[in-house]
């Protein structure tokens, strides 16, 4: 079966191509792709060439197949997983198999399997690793914003506090406790937010800081007060650029106490010691937001590591169980990261979109791999809309979803763009 692939042959070379897939072995799976959005750390497999920790050193001979945020559907199965897979079914996949202590991975290391495809081989060693997931939900983007969701899910289950006295580390957020997410008002901190709400593990106040009051609104506007408060949570939004002393006036809003579980959201050093100093007593920081500098570092306060027990952690991506439940609880309603989604186009635009990721602003640019279509900010849909009928109810039904991309959004998408 023939597949049109963005492959990456070398730093700053992707090529659309169409080449011939293998047929199947007993053990592996033929799949077709619908949806995969681009992930930062496909910008820098791009940037990287052969330099990055999971991409070969031959893709000048053998290129491989970019990103790994993907959902799809089964075409046919392999002998060996008849039983546990099916034609038709929907899955998405976790790439960080760790199989066999190999870096390997979907959308970097791999021939015929990565998300900017029409149609992939899936190996033998997803299924062994147990990274083939079924999915359930009514829409294919869902299914790839699990995997970034689940990298927020990963993050609430590292942070750890330990009670005095104990050698314990009692394992996520603080529950009933303060929660802040710093620089949270972007795509993944609405993620962050819309989590920390709706999961079982809840914190009593919950502080979402940024430096822009329209983001802060819009933020808002998307994950309400009214629900937080409905969940048992008091949100607060706040601008940390109106205070001459951010740190004292984020811990009046815990009377002192200080914050038990902090996030920080950007790789800004300011950002990083204003979340180090408003730890409260066995405060855990989780350095969310991964710097592009190798040499990124900020001061941290060792007086409090010592004698109040702060401590500082990072997270980078989250595994097979973390996935699981972000696509449970988005099958069973409970989160809807579709906010993090600021643009959409098709596998034609995936290339420019990748070697470019650093200079669009926004948030995830979720790419239809069977059309044929520019890259398009949902905010710039009715303007376009002028001159396309096509963009113009995008832009009607964006709007019926408080400026948000839906599974109404797609299926019109699918049934109307021009195809691949």
């Amino acid at each position: 079966m023939k597949t049109k692939a963005l492959r990456l042959y070398g730093k700053n070379n992707l090529r659309l191509e169409e080449f011939e897939l293998p047929e199947i072995k007993e053990g592996e799976i033929l799949a077709h792709i619908v949806s995969d959005s681009v992930c930062m750390s496909s910008y820098k497999a791009a940037m990287q060439g052969s330099d990055h920790k999971r991409v070969p050193n031959d893709i000048d001979v053998n290129p491989i197949i970019i990103g790994h945020e993907f959902c799809g559907e089964i075409v046919k199965v392999g002998a060996k997983w008849q039983n546990q897979f099916k034609e038709g079914q929907k899955f998405t996949i976790q790439p960080a198999m760790n199989y066999k202590g190999s870096l390997d991975a979907p959308g970097y290391s791999y021939k015929y399997i990565g998300g900017a495809a029409t149609y992939i081989v899936i190996p033998e060693e997803v299924m062994l690793c147990g990274c083939l997931l079924p999915y359930d939900g009514d829409a294919y983007f869902y299914g790839s914003l699990s995997e970034p969701m689940s990298c927020i899910v990963g993050a609430y289950h590292a942070n750890f506090h330990i009670p005095q006295g104990t050698y314990v580390h009692e394992m996520g957020i603080k529950e009933g406790g303060y929660t802040a997410i710093l620089a949270g008002a972007g795509p993944m901190g609405l993620g962050a937010i819309d989590y920390a709400i709706h999961n079982d593990r809840k914190p009593a106040v919950l502080v979402v800081t940024d430096i822009d009051n329209a983001r802060l609104a819009r933020a808002a506007e998307i994950l309400t007060v009214e629900d937080a408060a409905k969940n048992g949570v008091k949100l607060m939004y706040v601008n940390t650029a109106e205070f001459a002393d951010p740190v004292a006036e984020l811990k009046k809003i815990t009377d002192g106490h200080g914050f038990d579980d902090v996030f920080v959201f950007a790789p800004v050093k300011p950002v990083v010691e204003q979340g180090d100093a408003i730890l409260a007593k066995s405060g855990c920081l989780n350095f969310f937001a991964g710097p592009t500098n190798p040499e990124f570092s900020a001061n941290f306060n060792f007086y409090n590591v010592h004698y109040n027990f702060t401590h500082v952690i990072g997270t980078s991506g989250g595994n097979t169980d973390d996935m699981k439940e972000s696509i449970s609880m988005m099958e069973k309603g409970l989160i809807d990261p579709s906010a993090m989604i600021t643009h959409v186009g098709g596998l034609t635009a995936a290339a420019e979109t990748t070697l470019n990721l650093p200079k669009i602003p926004g948030g995830k640019k979720l790419i239809y791999t069977n059309i044929d279509m520019e890259l398009v900010a949902l905010a710039d849909l009715e303007e376009k809309g002028k001159d396309n009928a096509m963009y113009a109810e995008l832009a009607k039904l964006v709007k019926a979803n408080n400026g948000l991309w839906s599974a109404d959004c797609e299926k019109y998408l699918l049934a109307n763009a021009k195809a691949l």
